[in-house]
């Protein structure tokens, strides 16, 4: 222990507790200067001198001097400390200092540890909050721009030659492009691009960045980083991040959260493709599923009108389709059925139906044979629904149109006559899919021009609604609104009957609905080319 001459026996003597403190112990008097100090101290403050004012350091120098000391902290060379104040009887300070490095260091890790938690929670939020492919790479680009390097990269494997690319640069500017040079020329990219695990950026000389790696501006690159972004199964892409040569190599910890991040984001990259991919499935089969579009078909007018039962989905179980006259069927066949249930099971019942009737476009001139055909088709399948219908065939006769009309199981068409009587065609049979053997039986109609054959589903019928929501639409009021539409059009007939019946049902529930009407049309017979435009899809 240094003792300062000047000082008293009582002083010593309380300063030897300070002698042999475990740690750095100043003693200084109410002018900031040293009294004493032990060896610790000594070692520490080798500037400090008993007698003299201390300096250095200056936190402790500007503490010791203040009117009431407090406690501070502060870095002595590479090392923190914080001291502490305590008061001997003397009027004297006695300033014991503590070693926090450790203490201090787990505190910045900690801090640091907070900070990329909180970026991967926010990085995830970013990337699940879009299912398309395109923006999942946008957000990935610059979420790693913004926290992980100067400029990012996302590339995207690709089934040719060309990889989709998204470039962040050093300005926060996205671009996106494509690659079209071989990725084997970087290291380590064409092993990340198939999922390999990413080599560590030591290895990889920033040199070797090809241009059109490094974005206009940049400048030269000092620290290069690939990394897969892995997917569900297979790789979703990978992640190159490009920090500029006058900042610090990327290290170890700062690898570790790249790989952290490109995990979550190539999760979110993967899950937009696979969503991409079913999107363009579905897409593909609901254009078959979907109820065609009418038309004029072989001088006859064809409508007709689909309401799935939610207004979410755009196929259901009820169906229309009208397959033009052929070499083999000399009468344009016009169907509207409904399966039972609803949504995309009941659709999938519903297409199997559809081709089923199309395979059996010759032998449509007999309705029973058809039906019953169809009906063994139902039943050997693996569906345990079951489906009503109407079978419509149609030619020109004249100025008039000649309609056989054959329900099985399903109800029977309106007839609307011009002078709007409305009549009930005499036509039933068998619901199919259920009985090994159905019976049916064919009304033969004439429609005069301006007549108009109405075909509509339960759904029509059964809708429920009205003042009290509850009472249902029925066969009565269909009958009303069909007298209304004397002499319309086609189109016009079912847009009416649509609308009457929309109004019925206001916001409740309903079944799916689809209505179809087959006009005889006002004056001369059209061209045969008109037969050409039959089943078509929406």
């Amino acid at each position: 222990m240094a003792f300062s001459p000047a000082r008293s026996r009582s002083t010593a003597a309380g300063s030897l507790s300070a002698a042999s403190a475990p740690c750095p112990v100043v003693v200084l008097d109410a002018d900031g200067r040293v009294v004493e100090l032990n060896d610790i101290a000594c070692d520490l403050l080798p500037a400090a001198r008993p007698g003299l004012p201390l300096t250095s350091p200056a936190w402790l120098a500007t503490a010791g001097a203040a009117p009431r000391p407090v406690a501070v902290s502060g870095s002595i060379g590479d090392r923190s400390f914080s001291a502490h104040p305590s008061e001997p009887a003397d009027g004297d300070t006695a300033w014991w200092l503590v070693d926090e490095t450790a203490y201090q260091s787990v505190l910045r890790e900690l801090e640091a540890e907070r900070g990329r938690t909180q970026f991967l929670i926010e990085a995830s939020s970013a990337l699940l909050s879009s299912l398309n492919l395109e923006r999942c790479m946008e957000v990935t680009a610059r979420l790693a721009a913004e926290h992980l390097a100067d400029a990012a990269l996302v590339i995207a494997p690709a089934a040719g030659r060309k990889l989709p690319m998204v470039v962040c640069d050093h300005r926060g500017r996205l671009t996106r492009t494509v690659v079209s040079h071989a990725p084997d020329a970087v290291p380590g990219l064409a092993e990340a691009l198939r999922g390999f695990p990413p080599v560590p950026s030591r290895w990889v000389d920033p040199a070797c960045a090809p241009d059109w790696m490094v974005p206009v501006g940049f400048g030269e690159v000092g620290s290069l980083a690939i990394t897969p972004l892995p997917g569900h199964g297979v790789s979703a892409g990978a992640l190159i991040l490009l920090r500029r040569a006058h900042k610090t190599a990327f290290t170890g910890a700062e690898e570790a959260l790249a790989g952290l991040f490109a995990a979550r984001a190539g999760a979110a990259m993967s899950a937009a493709r696979l969503y991409a991919e079913q999107n363009t499935i579905s897409d593909t089969l609901m254009r078959e599923l979907l109820p065609p579009t009418l038309r004029h078909v072989a001088g006859v007018d064809f409508a007709g009108g689909y309401r799935a039962s939610e207004d979410t989905d755009r196929i259901g179980g009820d169906f229309y389709d009208v397959h033009p006259p052929g070499e083999d069927c000399p009468d344009t066949l016009a169907v509207l059925g409904d399966v039972a249930g609803k949504g995309l099971e009941a659709a999938v019942l519903t297409g199997k139906i559809r081709n089923t009737l199309h395979a059996l476009l010759p032998m449509a001139d007999d309705h029973a044979r058809v039906l019953r055909l169809l009906n063994n088709a139902i039943r050997t399948s693996h569906h345990t629904r079951f489906a009503t219908l109407v079978l419509a065939s149609v030619r020109r006769d004249g100025p008039d149109a000649l309609l056989r009309l054959t329900s099985a199981g399903h109800p029977a068409p309106l007839i609307v006559r011009r002078d709007g009587r409305v009549e009930e065609a005499d036509t039933g049979g068998s619901l199919i899919g259920v009985l090994p053997a159905i019976t049916s039986r064919t009304a033969q109609v004439r429609l005069a021009p301006g007549d108009s054959c109405l075909l509509f589903t339960d759904g029509v019928t059964e809708a429920r609604g009205g003042p009290l929501g509850d009472t249902m639409f029925g066969d009565q009021r269909l009958r009303r609104a069909a007298a209304e539409c004397a002499g319309m059009p086609a189109e016009a007939v079912v847009e009416r009957i649509q609308m009457i019946a929309s109004q019925w049902i206001g916001d409740g529930g309903h079944d799916d609905i689809a209505v179809m009407a087959i006009t005889a049309p006002r004056g001369p017979h059209p061209g045969a080319g008109d037969a050409a435009r039959g089943r078509r899809t929406a």
